[in-house]
């Protein structure tokens, strides 16, 4: 008896063809030998991201020293935040220029000249919404950054992202 060819077509491709595409689309596909690490520079980008978040911290430090030297009724308010912000700063690589224990007249009286961002409003209310806006977007900025990095400083980041928003709800509605 000859033989037939079933009655069925084939579809879709075949084992061969599969096998000689394969290799092209791993190099397509730019396989690494690094797990979960994007290909090319990705450790220098990871350092600008980590020193950027140290300086936006020791930043913010400065905008909590302005405030304690402009309102001194909301220092015992604020201490603890900023004592928190100088350890994120630090934990980050950074926290040379804002330390947990200088003074707020200190550190205020050493710049040479204030930036905008430091002048404090004429009331208590004020002034914390205004700390609480920048630690805010300073938590949205962290947050929105944690794709681009590795998993230790993403780690790193999201909880740091994370303490800000509970900054957040302590100046706005909480006691700190």
């Amino acid at each position: 008896m000859p033989f037939s060819p079933s009655p069925r077509a084939r579809s879709g491709p075949r084992r061969r063809s599969l096998l000689a595409v394969a290799p092209a689309a791993l190099a397509l596909a730019g396989c690494t030998g690094d797990s979960g690490r994007p290909a090319g520079d990705g450790q220098p980008a990871a350092d600008r991201a980590r020193a950027r978040a140290a300086r936006d911290s020791e930043a913010l430090a400065e905008r909590y020293d302005a405030v304690i030297a402009a309102r001194p009724g909301l220092a015992g308010r604020l201490r603890p935040l900023r004592e928190e912000v100088v350890r994120h700063a630090r934990a980050l690589g950074g926290g040379r220029k804002a330390s947990p224990s200088a003074s707020p007249s200190a550190a205020v009286s050493s710049s040479a000249s204030p930036s905008p961002s430091a002048a404090v409003p004429d009331n208590d209310k004020d002034a914390l919404a205004g700390l609480a806006t920048a630690e805010k977007e300073l938590a949205d900025r962290r947050a929105k950054a944690l794709g681009g990095v590795p998993g230790e400083l993403a780690r790193l980041l999201a909880s740091v992202a994370a303490a800000g928003a509970a900054h957040v709800y302590l100046l706005t509605e909480g006691e700190a």
